[in-house]
């Protein structure tokens, strides 16, 4: 592919099509970004996309390619929860490692102690006999004061044997433990894997489609694009939908500068930094330098931070789009947001309407807005749609 075709390429964004402005009560209000929009062919699948490329209409290529987009960015958010969840399963199997090695050393020690006191046994060397003895001797005192002594050491007998059972009960429960632990980290590793392949498998189909169209296709694509988004921000502005300015909180505004300051660099799906980034671990990894740490793919970050209205937006809140919650930006200010938009491109300042928005949620919800706050300088590439190639490595 020539490098003029790869910007072209690479021009294209996730959507053109509605925009989903949430109004802050039970559903989402749709607002249609273009007429020219096809419907999803998932919904209705169409004879169209049988035909020839060269065919087809505009909007139905560029339809096509926000479904392999979005169906590729899907598939990376999957793999990035089984990822997570692998990393905490590594952790529970060195944590019960850990323990079952100072379980089994204390097993040890514990059947040393009951063998000597076995062997003591054995060999007639308990000071229960000697007691037996004592209390035939003509002193009594003296065998009371002996047998205090021979309380004390059927107490740590019988203590002794106590801790072995206790070690053996310990020591077999952490090793079931540290065995099943072991059976859910290799089934995670396994469909980390298959996640994986099927990440490659959309990027592949993204790939098939680009190749296919000619020059002509792809700037007609562009522009259909371009007026898409346009049209939706035009229309989330006038709605009144977006928040009036405000200002960051302390973290908040350490989070945006830190996503700013990413601008430029490539998209890379399950990369989290600090050369790459997929659109969850942009945002994650912001919040976390800015010392709060936050889920880190973009549907948990949906699910568990508490949500806001977008009137309420401040910068640093998080953009999260798709019904799904499949993709999300970091917001900055006057309608816009810091994003990873896809593979293939560079994290860059887009309109908040590029994507179908499903709502925003916040990290820092207690936190108090900065008395003065000075937006980060952009970079001058920070609205920039061109990039230099096309990564699909894993």
């Amino acid at each position: 592919m020539s490098g003029r075709l790869l910007r072209l390429v690479c021009t294209a964004a996730i959507t053109a099509g509605a925009v989903l402005v949430p109004v802050w009560g039970p559903a989402p209000v749709l607002v249609r970004a273009s007429a020219q929009a096809a419907p999803d062919p998932r919904d209705s699948p169409s004879p169209a996309a049988e035909r020839p490329v060269t065919e087809r209409p505009v909007a139905e290529l560029l339809t096509d390619l926000q479904r392999l987009y979005r169906e590729a960015e899907k598939a990376t958010e999957t793999y990035n929860a089984t990822e997570e969840r692998l990393k905490r399963q590594r952790a529970e199997v060195a944590k019960l490692n850990g323990r079952l090695t100072a379980a089994r050393l204390a097993l040890r020690g514990s059947r040393g102690a009951a063998g000597r006191l076995a062997r003591q046994q054995y060999q007639g060397r308990s000071e229960i006999s000697s007691y037996v003895q004592l209390l035939l001797a003509r002193d009594p005192q003296h065998a009371l004061d002996q047998g205090h002594v021979i309380r004390q050491v059927s107490q740590e007998r019988a203590g002794t044997m106590e801790r072995l059972a206790g070690d053996e009960r310990r020591t077999g429960d952490l090793a079931r433990r540290a065995r099943t632990a072991l059976d859910s980290r290799l089934t995670l590793a396994e469909k980390q894997r298959k996640d994986r392949d099927v990440v490659r498998e959309r990027l592949k189909d993204v790939e098939e489609l680009l190749a296919s169209l000619t020059e002509e296709q792809l700037t007609r694509v562009a522009e259909l694009e371009r007026s898409g988004v346009a049209k939706a921000q035009d229309e989330l502005v006038a709605s009144g939908a977006l928040s009036t300015p405000r200002r960051p909180t302390p973290e908040g505004g350490e989070a945006l500068r830190y996503a700013v300051a990413q601008i430029g660099k490539p998209y890379e799906w399950g990369a989290e930094g600090p050369d790459s980034y997929d659109c969850s671990g942009l945002t994650s990894r912001a919040w976390t330098d800015a010392g709060r740490p936050i889920p880190r793919t973009s549907q948990e970050q949906w699910a568990r931070l508490p949500r806001v209205p977008l009137s309420d937006l401040r910068p640093g809140d998080l953009v999260v789009y798709f019904p799904e919650a499949t993709h999300v930006a970091m917001y900055l200010g006057d309608g816009l947001v810091v994003q990873a938009p896809r593979p293939g491109a560079r994290i860059k300042v887009s309109p908040l309407a590029a994507n179908p928005v499903l709502g925003a949620v916040r990290p820092d919800p207690s936190g108090k807005p900065l008395r003065q706050y000075t937006p980060p300088r952009l970079p001058d590439n920070a609205t920039s749609g061109s990039d230099e190639g096309y990564d699909t490595a894993p």
